[in-house]
């Protein structure tokens, strides 16, 4: 028997979980056809970018951040963090989504055409929402890979980077061979911290951009940033840590550890709501490729998740175009919008 005041509660067209670019332009796509959308997040708008280094600029040009065909003016050749910001507020605002941030999802009931989606909010109260359909555009940024050696519950070691001052004149150990630990490297490094760092590959990773690549290298090769390359850290204590390099374990004064090893989508909420993922292609999860609806009737997935553990596959600058495939797909499955 129905509950009756579930029954009350209004029926969207359309959920959306995340409200970072992908998901906003998910719940954009899904009004400018006519659709009811309502947007849902753990955190604030654009959470992951929120949470990004203070300073921190673009790798690419303001165009290929656009949604919802709003121009992103700034007058310089790639953005920093705060024009994004910026931007995709005055872009919620454009279109007056209806957002509701520091929501947590709790659990997901029922099927295709008629979804309800558990939440609290940031004092532990339920709330409860009804919807049609529903996206995932969860994201990746909030579940690092972690190091597993001892010491890697200490308040010293963390997982994300953003400003360099608390750092001056200390040991700083940073640990990842890609963007992230290059630029954060040479970040705290020019901030006057003492700078090594630790990377399991012979070289800094091909995937750094190319203005920075040059940079890192010449400074690990000044002897201005140490370097352990085709190492790994075993172990961390409050003072030093220890390195296993090809020519043994080295122990090295240390007073904070960045472990930039990146990131990876929530698998277990996908795989709560019967979501099938492809072992065999980096545990990407199984959807239409036309459409992004995944093997969950009702349920699409948007943005970094559909790649599974490759996580430098999708950016905003791709994954804001999944909110039109789906936004495309709704018109053909909710041919009258309420």
């Amino acid at each position: 028997m129905a509950n009756p005041r579930q029954a009350e509660l209004p029926l969207y067209d359309l959920l959306v979980i995340g409200s970072g670019p992908t998901g906003l332009a998910c719940a954009i796509e899904a009004q400018r056809r006519g659709f009811t959308a309502l947007v849902v997040d753990k955190g604030c708008l654009c959470n992951s970018l929120f949470h990004y280094p203070a300073h921190m600029t673009f790798f690419t040009t303001p165009e290929l951040l656009e949604i919802g065909d709003i121009p992103f003016t700034t007058p310089h050749q790639k953005p920093c963090r705060a024009e994004a910001l910026e931007y995709y507020r005055k872009v919620a605002e454009h279109y007056s989504l209806n957002l509701r941030p520091y929501e947590s999802v709790q659990s997901i009931s029922g099927h295709d055409d008629q979804f309800t989606v558990h939440t609290t909010d940031r004092f532990a109260r339920p709330l409860t929402h009804r919807a049609r359909k529903l996206v995932l555009a969860t994201g990746y940024y909030d579940l690092p890979n972690k190091l597993n050696v001892p010491g890697e519950e200490l308040s010293k070691v963390q997982h994300y980077y953003d400003d360099p001052h608390p750092f001056f004149g200390l040991d700083v150990l940073v640990i990842g061979g890609k963007n992230s630990a290059a630029t954060t490297a040479l970040d705290l490094w020019r901030h006057g911290a003492r700078v090594t760092l630790v990377h399991r590959g012979p070289q800094m990773h091909n995937h750094v951009k190319y203005w920075i690549l040059p940079d890192i290298n010449n400074r690990i090769a000044s002897g201005e940033i140490a370097a352990f390359f085709s190492s790994t850290v075993v172990r961390i204590a409050e003072d030093n840590l220890t390195i296993a390099t090809p020519r043994g374990e080295v122990s090295i004064p240390n007073h904070f550890v960045f472990a930039l090893t990146g990131y990876h989508p929530d698998f277990s909420f996908l795989e709560q709501l019967g979501i099938r993922f492809d072992e065999a292609n980096d545990r990407s999860p199984v959807c239409n490729p036309a459409t992004l609806e995944s093997n969950v009737p009702g349920i699409y997935l948007a943005g970094v998740i559909l790649a599974g553990r490759r996580t430098n596959e999708i950016f905003i600058e791709n994954g804001r175009l999944h909110g039109k495939l789906i936004a495309e797909d709704l018109q053909l499955r909710l041919p009258h919008p309420r």
